[in-house]
């Protein structure tokens, strides 16, 4: 494995890995790859229901009634204190210029219905959706450019499902730019802090983006095996890459300047430093892509299509540091550090000195006290998870102001709430529609049931609640419904439409929540026994990184209430901050606990523990700023969830990185002892500097 992981160090070879990295973007560059990864995405809630959910099934069930699937696009007129004559003419008006317009899929609109108060009214039509965003984007925009916000007091708000489905198209649609932006920013920056030198932070951001190239490239080709990706899997998958694909860098380029410091051949240094670092870096790619992959098991079919796509993204970027960046590491040699050129014999930052040494030592004389006063810090952080709400919803889940959620409060205002967005109801027996109806009707919260269609699969409602169809308060009506619906006409009864939607992707990300977590942490904790050829080290790696994350999620639930006033969180926060938590803070736990065994072969577990904190202190620290940097820019997009999901990550990054990392893992090794390895070996042979273990030769590099 060290001689493969050294080729690409070559004095040849070199050449032809760029070569091949330059060709391959050039390809997928001809054959339009990320500009069609962009265009296959899929970004409304109903393709993300699971084939049994039966939303799912009422969904098709409309389809076959309607001849086709529809959104609704509701426009809204209001003036406090009832609409004027002139405004009534206004409204036909608009009317009769919307139904002029050739907005192809679009039915007329109908006769404007006005509220009983006199303050308002509606504008209805249908919208014929295919899945392209297009479809829905053209004449939502349309329409809005027509009728919104007039002069003269009136208040003029475009909304419905379509209107909802149009604005978070368009947030999705800007996602990718945005965030790529202001992610490879952001490292460019910490690059440039870390590293001091204006050429050399250009080398591990170069093949990074290479990666990101990439990743985007063959994620298109996922789509072709039917995996779903929506903007909120390809933004999560592009952090992966720059975060994940930084910190592997990192840990390359810091081994290869230690070997800079011992061989004057760059060569041999960048060979040594892949073939040292390489095995840590794969172990630590595998462990994420595994937790990500795990999630394939998952019923919502958005976060199923994370997995592939999340591991693919760490993937490549493994592939890109291991193979692109030694390449580019020989090319380059020494001098690009400028102006902090690492010369044969610098001290440097070794095992016996530096502040992570100290702090190593500081740790030795009272371990037991600073794992136990540590551990009592991260429960208490942990009681925060007392805040967690799951108060978050479509219709609230925007920060800052879209037409769609300013239109569902006007007409809240003086229609039932869920008028804009009914619940959609399939009874197959004819016979029972009207009792069916009347039982549904008698459902608290429920504010009218009328016909909607009729059809092979049978008779069509149309339930329209009190509550707005994307509250918490309605989602809890649906059982009620189906319970009501199905006592009244049988079992094969269905319920649908949006907000039961929303509901059964809600359900279904609860059960994911369940299923995956204890899958996710099997997964790891094997890989982490086959890479440290012991039981105990994992078991107490895991146990640290669930305390980690429990910690994080408490304090970040206290500051999305207290601090950003967020009304809740998504049911499937848990999940992806746990996957991602325990995923990537493992990795740093694998870069110090690979090379403290690596010490321990030569210094036994004491000296070896203290010796690798002060090799990988630096560098993993940086690494972890890094990373957590990089979600934090998810908190740059204008959806709570990115912005919760980011401060969650980042968060527990850190702290992964400053305390559990750097304080109370090396604390629990140093307790517990060479028992720490148990079974191995090493649990049982002398302590310390018994058994040392001549050097392995140095890796010559591929001619």
């Amino acid at each position: 494995m060290k001689k493969l992981l050294a080729l690409p160090a070559g004095r040849r070879a070199k050449w032809i890995v760029v070569a091949v990295w330059v060709a391959a973007l050039v390809i997928f560059s001809a054959l339009q790859f990320p500009t069609k990864f962009e265009d296959v995405q899929k970004n409304d809630s109903a393709s993300f229901l699971p084939s049994n959910a039966e939303s799912t099934k009422a969904l098709t069930a409309v389809k076959t009634i309607q001849g086709e699937e529809t959104v609704a696009i509701v426009a809204v007129y209001y003036r406090d204190g009832g609409l004027t004559p002139a405004d009534k003419l206004l409204i036909a008006e608009n009317r009769k210029e919307l139904n002029s317009l050739d907005l192809a899929d679009t039915t007329p609109f109908a006769r404007a219905v006005p509220s009983e108060n006199g303050n308002a009214a509606l504008l209805v039509a249908n919208i014929t959706t295919n899945g392209d965003a297009n479809t829905i984007l053209k004449p939502v925009d349309k329409v809005r450019s027509i009728v919104s916000d007039p002069s003269g007091g009136m208040e003029v708000k475009v909304t419905g499902s379509a209107g909802f489905s149009a604005d978070a198209i368009k947030i999705f649609e800007g996602i990718n730019g945005t965030l790529l932006f202001a992610a490879v920013a952001l490292v460019f920056f910490l690059l440039a802090l870390i590293y001091r030198s204006p050429l050399f932070l250009w080398i591990p951001l170069l093949t990074v983006i290479f990666a990101e190239f990439a990743s985007r490239s063959i994620g298109y080709l996922l789509t072709e095996v039917g995996v779903t990706i929506n903007g909120q899997s390809s933004s999560i998958m592009s952090i992966l890459v720059l975060g994940a694909g930084t910190d592997y860098a990192l840990l390359l380029v810091s081994r290869y300047r230690e070997e800079l410091r011992r061989h004057d051949d760059k060569h041999l240094a960048a060979a040594n430093a892949a073939a040292a670092a390489g095995p840590a870096i794969i172990a630590s790619a595998v462990t994420v892509m595994l937790a990500l992959f795990c999630l394939t098991l998952a019923e919502v079919n958005g976060t199923a299509g994370l997995g592939p796509l999340g591991a693919l993204g760490v993937g490549v970027a493994m592939v890109a540091m291991l193979t692109l960046l030694p390449a580019l590491l020989a090319i380059t040699g020494r001098r690009a550090f400028w102006p902090f050129i690492p010369r044969v014999g610098d001290l440097g930052a070794d095992a016996a000195h530096g502040k992570w040494r100290r702090w190593g030592e500081w740790i030795g004389k009272r371990p037991r006290a600073i794992w136990i006063v540590t551990a009592l810090l991260l429960v208490v952080m942990s009681l925060g998870l007392l805040n967690f709400s799951t108060g978050l919803t479509q219709g609230n889940s925007f920060r800052g102001e879209v037409e769609s959620v300013q239109g569902q409060a006007l007409l809240a205002t003086s229609f039932p709430a869920g008028e804009n967005a009914p619940t959609d109801i399939i009874v197959p027996d004819k016979a029972k529609a009207k009792a069916v109806a009347a039982a549904v009707a008698a459902v608290p919260g429920v504010a009218a049931v009328r016909p909607a269609g009729v059809g092979p699969p049978g008779v069509q409602l149309a339930a329209t609640l009190k509550y707005s169809p994307y509250a918490t308060e309605s989602y809890a009506l649906i059982p009620k419904i189906r319970t009501a619906a199905k006592q009244a006409g049988g079992q094969q009864v269905l319920v649908g439409g949006p907000t039961a939607i929303e509901r059964d992707l809600r359900e279904a990300s609860t059960r994911d929540t369940k299923l995956i977590i204890p899958i996710v942490l099997l997964v790891v904790l094997l890989v982490l026994i086959v890479l440290l050829r012991a039981f105990t080290a994992p078991v107490l790696l895991i146990l640290t990184v669930i305390l980690s994350f429990a910690a994080s999620l408490g304090v970040s639930a206290v500051v999305y209430d207290v601090i950003f006033g967020f009304p809740g969180s998504d049911p499937s926060l848990p999940l992806f901050t746990f996957v991602f938590l325990v995923a990537l803070g493992i990795d740093y736990n694998i870069f110090l606990m690979a090379r403290v065994r690596e010490e321990t072969l030569k210094y036994g577990t004491e000296r070896g523990m203290i010796r690798g904190l002060a090799v990988t202190g630096g560098v993993i620290t940086s690494a972890g700023i890094v990373l957590a940097g990089t979600f934090a820019v998810l908190g740059t997009l204008p959806l709570i969830f990115l912005t919760e999901l980011g401060f969650a990550i980042a968060f527990g990054v850190l702290v992964d990185t400053f305390i559990v990392r750097s304080t109370l893992v090396p604390a629990l090794v140093l307790d517990i002892g060479k028992k720490v390895w148990w079974p191995s070996k090493l649990a049982h042979e002398g302590e310390p500097g018994e058994h040392v273990p001549e050097a392995e030769p140095d890796v010559e590099p591929a001619a």
